[in-house]
């Protein structure tokens, strides 16, 4: 549907290269049920001039019938297009509406509230730049709310409109905006999620969704489609990895053999070279071949026939990519797994996985924490209930190719079905391959060695422990560090300190700052401070480390109270100015990228055991405040 326009009746070629040139944005409405969503999308194609008379007229017949809202025009008719949808006033499937503007083109998934039906709203969630959360001003941030939220993000989204619904039905009242408003983005900001904008409005009478309103004076910001035609949403496509999922191999005459797909990432150009995953064949790209005739090059998300230079075996479920970045292979992944049936995810048990463009066995191996949606806090869990999200270790039953979801969504997004009933029962987002294996074959057998923990720390009379100071560069973890290895020392005890920076010119010498790099560093620090404490020793780490699954990685690998998790704290201005490696001045060269703070965000500790502030706190006070806790948690005390 697009907006009216004199050049229709008077140019219609120029409207029509004018509107093929518009930019387009993709949006999803979510929030809790019984918000105002599909009233909301209503009321912003009635506004926009947006809808047909005949559309209209159908409207107003079906709100006698069925409308809420009395004797005027219930809106949210032109998207409720199911019949139990309208006879219980609630969304249940996603409804997309496709509209323009004289500024851009939209995509609109008008998703579901219920809890139920979360699984729909995930779906509409995976395809869109942009979310608007609606929340009723009656009842404020719901459940339902955060969890949407959280899936919009874990999906990638780093837009999010914030849209207070029903001001009318709270007096049009300042107080109640800014108290929602607060929370929100207090708890956006804890997700990680850049860009948000908030706006209070009525759905239902029409303020500020197209309009300004007149009764809330003290709002002087936009209206909720003028942010949504003026939004910048950086478009995020990887174009340097190749990837290409092959879904189909072609075979139309003995002399062709193509391999068609949809790019996932990169740029596909003739006589560039290729590695076929997971097996690992080269060869060289010959030809792109689409049904208008063969392209000098092809950019995601495309869909293209690739004929290459040799004649190698390749499937469906392969994926071709570019040699000097390939995807990662392995037969295990760590996910975030978000259940989707009424039946718990069952570890041990059988499913099927759909990866891209291949399809295979999978067993869930093991839950490492559930993630509240309302606190962020993770939770020990063994299983995964109706719409939970958790950390989990997926075995698959062959190697498969793929890259972390944050990097290329194409290749790092699964779906996990019911063998039985074939009903889709997860979706997962990969982080990383599985940072370790439960009861995995190896030739070589493990040993027990004669002597135990308990008696090499009984020997140096201490309890074992790792302290694990996170922070950004220049926030103080190396001086902490080395302040705090020195107290130890002159006390008596026994410890060592590992420097992440150090380890990076030995035993992580190989690795790059990519996210997979920077958990595989993260692994064997975690590797090499639990075998030092399996010495009796305490373990002093500084590392960055920004991802608050790696630090929970090694948390999970340590006995309880066993990880010590210090914040040091410091402003990211105040960490610039201190730079005394040089790496903020490199970055704003150019020279390096990656750097948490500036380019990807750090995630800081939830519920740190020690939080530290080095803008206000000096070093020996900072250290005195490591020392309680130790002494607290037994880590200092002597063994009887």
């Amino acid at each position: 549907m697009s907006h009216a326009s004199t050049l229709i009746e008077s140019d219609i070629e120029s409207y029509l290269k004018q509107h093929e040139h518009k930019d387009l944005l993709r949006f999803i409405t979510c929030g809790s049920v019984d918000d105002g969503k599909s009233t909301f999308i209503g009321r912003l194609l009635h506004d926009s001039a947006l809808v047909y008379e005949d559309q209209l007229a159908a409207v107003r017949r079906d709100s006698t019938r069925y409308g809420t809202t009395g004797d005027e025009i219930d809106l949210a008719l032109l998207v409720d297009g199911l019949q139990s949808e309208r006879e219980q006033g609630i969304t249940i499937d996603v409804a997309y509406r496709y509209f323009s503007t004289e500024r851009r083109k939209f995509i609109i998934a008008d998703t579901p509230g219920h809890e139920q039906y979360t699984r729909n709203m995930a779906t509409g969630a995976s395809t869109a730049q942009l979310a608007v959360i609606l929340v009723d001003a009656r009842n404020g941030v719901q459940v339902q709310t955060r969890r949407h939220s959280y899936i919009c993000s874990l999906l990638g989204i780093r837009h999010m409109l914030l849209a207070v619904n029903k001001m009318d039905l709270v007096d049009w009242d300042e107080a109640t905006y800014e108290a929602i408003r607060t929370e929100y983005t207090t708890f956006a900001n804890r997700l990680g999620i850049p860009h948000v904008r908030c706006v209070p409005l009525s759905a239902l009478q029409g303020d500020n969704v197209v309009r300004p309103s007149e009764r809330m004076p003290w709002y002087d910001g936009p209206t909720l489609m003028e942010l949504l035609e003026t939004v910048e949403v950086k478009a995020e496509r990887n174009l340097r990895d190749l990837r290409l999922p092959v879904q189909t191999v072609l075979r139309p005459r003995h002399d062709f053999r193509g391999f068609a797909g949809t790019l996932a990432a990169g740029v596909a150009r003739p006589g560039d070279p290729v590695v076929v995953l997971p097996r690992g064949q080269r060869s060289h790209i010959a030809r792109i071949v689409t049904y208008e005739g063969d392209l000098q090059q092809a950019f995601p998300p495309q869909a293209v026939t690739l004929t290459l230079s040799d004649e190698i075996d390749i499937s469906r479920g392969d994926l071709l990519c570019d040699p000097q970045h390939p995807a990662t292979v392995a037969d295990a992944v760590d996910a975030r797994l978000v259940w989707m049936a009424e039946r718990p995810l069952q570890p041990g048990r059988r499913y099927d996985v759909k990866l891209a463009t291949t399809t295979l066995p999978a067993v869930v191996e093991r839950v490492y924490h559930r993630i509240d949606v309302n606190s962020l806090e993770h939770h020990p869990t063994e299983t995964l209930a109706l719409n939970e999200i958790g950390l989990c270790r997926v075995q698959f039953t062959a190697p498969v190719a793929f890259d972390p979801y944050e990097e290329i969504p194409g290749t790092g997004a699964f779906i996990v079905i019911d063998r039985m009933s074939h009903h889709t029962v997860g979706a997962g987002m990969i982080t990383r391959a599985a940072t370790e294996r439960a009861g995995a074959d190896t030739e070589v057998p493990r040993r027990q060695p004669l002597l135990s923990k308990a008696q090499r720390a009984a020997q140096k009379g201490q309890r074992p422990c790792v302290v694990w100071l996170t922070g950004l560069s220049g926030s103080g973890k190396s001086t902490l560090a080395n302040a705090l290895e020195q107290a130890l020392f002159r006390q008596g005890y026994h410890s060592y300190l590992i420097d992440a920076g150090n380890v990076r010119h030995g035993l992580s010498h190989d690795l790059d700052f990519s996210r997979d790099a920077r958990a595989e560093n993260v692994r064997r620090i975690a590797e090499t401070a639990t075998m030092f404490v399996d010495a009796g020793l305490i373990v002093v780490c500084a590392a960055l480390s920004p991802y608050r699954d790696d630090r929970a990685m090694v948390r999970e690998r340590l006995e309880p109270g066993e990880f010590i998790e210090v914040h040091v704290d410091a402003p990211l201005a105040l960490c610039q100015q201190r730079d005394s490696d040089g790496i903020y001045a490199r970055a704003a060269a150019g020279e390096i990228s990656g750097l948490p703070g500036i380019d990807i965000e750090y995630e800081a500790p939830e519920h740190p055991e020690v939080h530290i502030d080095t803008a206000h706190q000096g070093v020996e006070e900072s250290v005195e405040a490591i020392l309680r806790v130790l002494r607290a948690k037994g880590g200092l005390e002597q063994f009887d």
